[in-house]
């Protein structure tokens, strides 16, 4: 093999590809893949088309699928890369370029080397821009580079952590999934109100449900069918400007709800005046009948107040229209509204909800109408005094933006979790922005927000004047591109693996997606009404791209709502070495001291440790020396280095 070796960049070409063609010819049941990632990650290749080749093959072999050059071009084809790195005819160009697999290992290590050689250039270069005369702070600034430099020299590869369950890590809402319109609407309400997209995007998806849910369903395949309302949480502290934003995304339909009521004013006036006076009239003709004297034909009278009171109660009064009911409305009342109205949203930029839910208010959480409203399943409720009004196929949507106390509280709620209540809510925990959002900033164009209010508006009314609902089917493709999702999530369900210990949340994933995908194709479709035809395979893919972003966030949820004391800690901490100091430096190694100022919380080294320790156990930090040192076992100085994964956009390149 040749080496490419410049003065700025070494690297070698042809290392990089047998490395990848001994990945490719490993074959099923070998230790080859593992092997090499153990020795490269995608970091260190030259090319950026091969560290996409090298993320595809180990992804796919950790997730047990087969690994050649045909199932990692359908991979690459599916995630949108393969034309990126070359098409399928250069996975094959690999595998020839590869002399033998069993060397794999070797050349990986040729690999892992020219990129170490590429950092120590970046880190030279680095402190010769600040090696002027003028270098502010040229201490600090060596000391981290000598770090960065020893943890390149032991040539010992830092494995990625293992999250702890914080969300400063997690994805950012895939705005460009959503319908132009409304993604749109997403990016300058978030820009104005300095609030991470993924805010206006779980309201933006809430409205859509609360247009379509239970108006429209998606039939999967046969025997399969999804309503199309959703379950929507996006967990912030307070001072996020979440009631702005509520308002941006929610206006429309309390505009709609409002127009809906003035225009059946006059209707419901018209029957219930008629059915005052079918009523009068029989109460006219009982009056009669009382009356003493023997010309007067009872039998006849009573008769046609029978009549009357038959005919009043055939006139029917038309319910005042609703699209939503109140956030903090209790489950007796909103079991009411649902046999009236069937389809409803209960949204709000507060967490009242989840305090009736949880039972804050009453003797005992009432979980039914919330568990069967998801659903669509039949809501009856019988009580001593009086039997509640019932209703088929009921919609509820839910929309809301509580503090992630909240969520804590509501897990805690005596069968929440056992009875699957938690499982049916999508959850996003954006990290917050405070103390770092611009103070001006451009009010969202009116183009389009006016965009915006006709078209969910014209959503809101068409929906809302269907007779009966409507099903849409899937296309053929649309329907396989759903089987690719379960065999995908059935892999992820397997003990050691994502998703094996939120099985009853994972169980409805792809009932999920299916359920966003309907919204979707009905925002997609609604200016030329066409959104009765089957949804199709990208509409699919882009609903699984929005739940694929809902699951990395549902994974830090469950954690947050069973964490303790030490987890609570260390993510402080965590959190802390995720930010640069002032001076635009990161911390490359900290002491116990150090950590005891990461926060006001903490006031002791004895308060720190174990916290310490568990950020050792995942992997975020190393120590240089033994935990406890000294007399009696007191605890020493050490030192602990910190995962250059922290260390801002550079750090995932480091060792």
């Amino acid at each position: 093999m040749t080496s490419e070796t410049g003065p700025a960049m070494p690297h070698d070409q042809e290392a990089e590809q047998a490395t990848l063609g001994a990945m490719l010819l490993a074959g099923p049941g070998h230790d080859l893949v593992p092997e090499i990632a153990a020795v490269v990650g995608p970091e260190d290749y030259y090319r950026p088309a091969h560290a996409t080749i090298h993320t595809a093959i180990t992804d796919m072999h950790a997730a047990g699928l087969p690994v050649d050059p045909i199932t990692v071009a359908a991979r690459l084809r599916e995630a949108g890369d393969l034309r990126r790195v070359g098409d399928v005819s250069y996975l094959h160009a690999l595998v020839q370029a590869t002399p033998t697999a069993a060397n794999g290992p070797y050349y990986a290590e040729i690999v892992a080397g020219l990129a170490k050689a590429r950092r120590r250039i970046e880190i030279g270069t680095r402190l010769l821009a600040h090696g002027g005369p003028d270098a502010v702070d040229a201490e600090r600034i060596a000391a981290q580079a000598a770090a960065e430099l020893t943890t390149l020299g032991t040539g010992d590869r830092w494995p990625d952590p293992i999250p702890l369950g914080s969300h400063a890590g997690l994805p950012m809402f895939p705005v460009s999934a959503l319908t132009p319109w409304i993604g749109e609407q997403v990016a300058a309400v978030a820009e104005f109100t300095q609030t991470p997209p993924d805010l206006a995007a779980t309201m933006a998806l809430a409205a859509l449900s609360t247009a379509a849910g239970g108006r429209v369903h998606v039939e999967i395949r046969p025997g399969w069918r999804e309503q199309s309302n959703l379950y929507l949480v996006c967990a912030m502290p307070p001072a996020s400007r979440k009631s702005d934003v509520f308002a941006a995304m929610t206006e429309p339909i309390y505009d709609v709800e409002r127009q809906l009521q003035d225009e059946s004013r006059a209707r419901i006036i018209e029957a219930e005046t008629s059915r005052e006076a079918a009523l009068a009239e029989a109460d006219g003709l009982m009056a009669k009948a009382r009356k003493p004297g023997d010309g007067v034909d009872r039998t006849a009278l009573v008769a046609e107040a029978a009549a009357a009171k038959l005919l009043a109660q055939e006139i029917h009064v038309p319910p005042k229209p609703r699209l939503t009911v109140s956030g903090d409305i209790t489950p007796e009342p909103l079991a009411q509204q649902l046999a009236i109205h069937r389809c409803l949203a209960a949204l709000s930029p507060e967490g009242d909800l989840f305090d009736i839910i949880a039972g804050r208010y009453s003797a005992k959480p009432n979980l039914g109408v919330f568990l069967q409203a998801h659903k669509g399943e039949r809501l009856q409720t019988d009580r001593i005094t009086r039997e509640q009004p019932s209703v088929d196929k009921p919609a509820l949507t839910i929309g809301i933006t509580p503090q992630p106390a909240v969520l804590q509280d509501l897990a805690g709620a005596p069968g929440a979790r056992d009875r699957g209540l938690l499982a049916r809510f999508l959850y996003a925990l954006p990290p917050s922005n405070l103390g770092y959002r611009k103070t001006r900033t451009a009010p969202v164009p009116e183009p389009v927000a006016q965009r915006y209010r006709d078209r969910l508006s014209r959503l809101l009314r068409t929906l809302y004047a269907l007779p009966e609902p409507v099903t849409v089917p899937l296309t053929a493709r649309a329907d396989r591109a759903v089987e690719g999702l379960q065999e995908a999530l059935e892999v992820s369900l397997r003990p050691e693996q994502p998703l094996s210990h939120l099985l009853d949340w994972a169980g409805k994933l792809v009932g999920h997606t299916a359920r966003v995908a309907l919204l979707l194709h009905v925002a997609d479709r609604i200016q030329g009404e066409t959104w009765g035809q089957p949804v199709d395979e990208e509409v699919i893919r882009r609903a699984a791209e929005i739940t694929d972003y809902y699951t990395q966030h549902a994974l830090v949820v469950f954690d947050l709502i069973s964490s303790d004391p030490a987890t609570e800690a260390a993510q402080t901490i965590l959190d802390w070495l995720r930010r640069p100091r002032t001076d635009g430096t990161w911390r490359t190694a900290i002491k116990r001291r150090d950590a005891v100022a990461a926060s006001r919380r903490f006031r002791t080294v004895s308060q720190v440790e174990p916290a310490l320790a568990l950020l050792e156990a995942h992997g975020y930090l190393r120590a240089d020396e033994p935990p406890r040192t000294g007399r009696a076992g007191h605890p020493g100085t050490a030192t602990y280095r910190v995962h250059p994964s922290l260390r801002g956009e550079g750090g995932a390149d480091a060792r």
